[in-house]
């Protein structure tokens, strides 16, 4: 919705404008322009990037669209898990969890969250740590170093993503001159017919100026930007399961261990200790 709202605003204002100043639309429509503008730039897009990047494309329209995956309430059921988790531990030691984290699906404890259940990526990250943890890893900063050579590997591959969309949105203004040259080659093939023709023609020509420099800064560049951004908010899940095994490590107790948890967390998506509190007050015995 906030991408569609986005559009309408830009292609709005700019349509307005332009006629309120006496402009033709008609003017503006050269579909050979555009056509030379966003099949050029498709196809730098394919050459620059590799195929997984190129794979991955429709995946990143779609996350734009859609805006973070996260929010408040699914970093509270993230909390109570974790919470059920190092409270067990903690309880019954790190071994009792083994049964847990080998056959997560038939877990007593992951089954009461299942979107968490559903998360592929979270879900293998946090057992693969937990993992380590019931084999007698237990030094803080290695585990700290190790976990966030991981993120910083699921970072770089969805940075390639953001990177790529950025990089087509750099070439379109140029791509749109050369949709404007080639306009006026084709007006200069006219230069014997009347000025009204040839009027035509130019503007038609400097269309492809026009439309490369909006759809670079008004549509793609921003898109880039709003990509980047849900990127960074969809990682703090994982960052946020990170603290907590640190928290952990360093010798927590389990409402400690969650409230580090809740603290690495943007404010805009945090849960308030209070409804933490209640939460976990609420999920009984492990």
């Amino acid at each position: 919705m906030k991408l569609l709202i986005g559009l309408l605003v830009v292609m709005g204002c700019v349509i307005v404008g332009y006629v309120a100043n006496g402009g033709h639309l008609h003017v503006l429509w050269q579909p050979f322009e555009f056509l030379i503008i966003l099949g050029a730039a498709v196809g730098a897009y394919i050459i620059a990037n590799p195929s997984t990047v190129v794979g991955r494309t429709m995946g990143s329209l779609s996350r734009i669209a859609a805006g973070p995956t996260y929010h408040k309430k699914e970093y509270l059921q993230l909390l109570c898990l974790l919470f059920c988790v190092f409270k067990l531990a903690k309880s019954k030691g790190m071994l009792s969890l083994e049964a847990h984290i080998e056959s997560p699906t038939e877990s007593t404890i992951f089954q009461r969250f299942p979107s968490f259940l559903k998360n592929h990526m979270a879900l293998t990250f946090l057992c693969d740590y937990l993992r380590l943890l019931t084999m007698g890893s237990e030094n803080v900063h290695q585990m700290e170093d190790l976990m966030m050579e991981e993120i910083d590997g699921i970072m770089h591959e969805d940075h390639c993503d953001v990177s790529a969309i950025e990089k087509m949105a750099d070439g379109t203004p140029a791509l749109g001159i050369v949709a404007a040259v080639l306009g006026v080659i084709h007006t200069m093939g006219s230069i014997s017919q009347p000025p009204e023709i040839l009027g035509h023609l130019i503007g038609g020509a400097l269309v492809g100026t026009f439309a490369g420099v909006l759809i670079s800064y008004g549509i793609v560049g921003p898109m880039a930007q709003s990509l980047k951004a849900t990127i960074e908010s969809d990682q703090k899940y994982i960052l946020c399961i990170k603290s907590s095994i640190v928290a952990y490590l360093n010798g927590c107790a389990p409402v400690i261990i969650v409230e580090f948890a809740r603290k690495s967390l943007d404010e805009h998506q945090r849960p308030t200790f209070d409804e933490l509190e209640i939460a976990t007050q609420q999920l009984g015995d492990v």
